[in-house]
């Protein structure tokens, strides 16, 4: 599983402060905690920065390269800072975060991502309000991102189509068609264009006590679809082990038991059973109440697991 690390986010106030304050050895640190704890990439998330973008985020791409060598992702909707940073970079390829389908996003964005040879995030978004359906994002995918990145010959193995992860609190009924997105996906064109989604949108608007069990339940979910890789929070020390109880076929635990049974039924389009899980285990049971939640089974309450 390939981990964009989440966690240089303009949104944490010691982001804000860090920018703010040019405070290179802040980012340092980060970027090197994140590589060591298993990011394939960096996202630097510096929002809109309408004003200050454009020296913002070379900034950040200068600093950060100074102490790692993975591909960083520029993610920003302000195309000049990211047409800056791609002048700046030295190292590995970066990524574009991100075009979408919206005509004014998708005449620019991947024309930047072509001349800099860039790896490029598409969100199956269009005009209008996110689709809900799975058959309406890939439709989004097959018939406007892939075809527009044909038309400008745009690398498909550098295209890395999200299907828009959204929270399980308020859009329930997003989870599992992001699953079965991804899964689609993987079968809707020749060579299949990569796979990604942004993790921790799961579990947004929920309380923070909340949030780390739905995001590695998911996980491990859009693994059984199939998806290529994830911006996620690589300090979740928990998070990264049941990825790798995944990838190792890890049975030694009963808990580990089940989170292959989960992966397994969901990449067999099946859904987890109740044969498959121990109750009187409150770590399976949570699991379980967690599953539920996001496969739309039952509505989510911030007292789920107490139900």
């Amino acid at each position: 599983m390939y981990i964009i690390g989440e966690n240089i986010h303009i949104i944490s106030p010691k982001v804000r402060q860090a920018v703010a304050e040019r405070d290179a050895k802040f980012f340092q640190d980060m970027a090197v905690r994140l590589v060591e704890a298993g990011a394939d990439a960096i996202d630097l998330n510096i929002g809109p920065q309408k004003k200050r973008g454009h020296e913002i985020l070379p900034w950040l791409v200068e600093v950060v390269e100074k102490v790692v060598d993975v591909p960083l992702v520029f993610d920003t909707t302000n195309l000049t800072a990211i047409e800056a940073a791609c002048e700046t970079v030295t190292k590995a390829q970066p990524i574009i975060n991100s075009t979408d389908a919206r005509a004014e996003r998708l005449q620019t964005v991947p024309a930047v991502a072509k001349k800099f040879n860039t790896r490029l995030v598409a969100l199956t978004m269009a005009e209008g309000m996110i689709p809900v359906g799975a058959d309406e994002r890939v439709g989004i995918a097959l018939e406007k991102l892939i075809p527009h990145m044909l038309e400008i010959d745009f690398p498909i193995s550098d295209l890395i189509i999200d299907p828009l992860v959204l929270t399980v609190s308020g859009l329930q009924e997003y989870c599992p068609e992001c699953i079965e997105a991804v899964r689609t996906l993987k079968f809707a064109w020749d060579p299949p264009p990569l796979t990604n989604g942004g993790l921790s949108n799961v579990s947004n608007q929920v309380p923070s006590a909340l949030r780390p069990l739905l995001n590695r339940t998911y996980m491990v979910m859009l693994m059984g679809a199939g998806v290529d890789m994830v911006i996620a929070d690589p300090l979740d020390s928990e998070l990264m082990e049941w990825i790798r109880i995944v990838e190792e076929r890890d049975e030694s635990t009963p808990l580990h038991k089940l989170l292959l049974k989960l992966h397994d039924r969901i990449e067999a389009m099946e859904e987890l059973q109740p044969e498959d899980v121990d109750m009187s285990d409150p770590q399976q049971a949570d699991v379980w109440k967690t599953v539920q939640a996001l496969l739309n089974k039952v509505i989510y309450t911030d007292s789920y697991l107490r139900i």
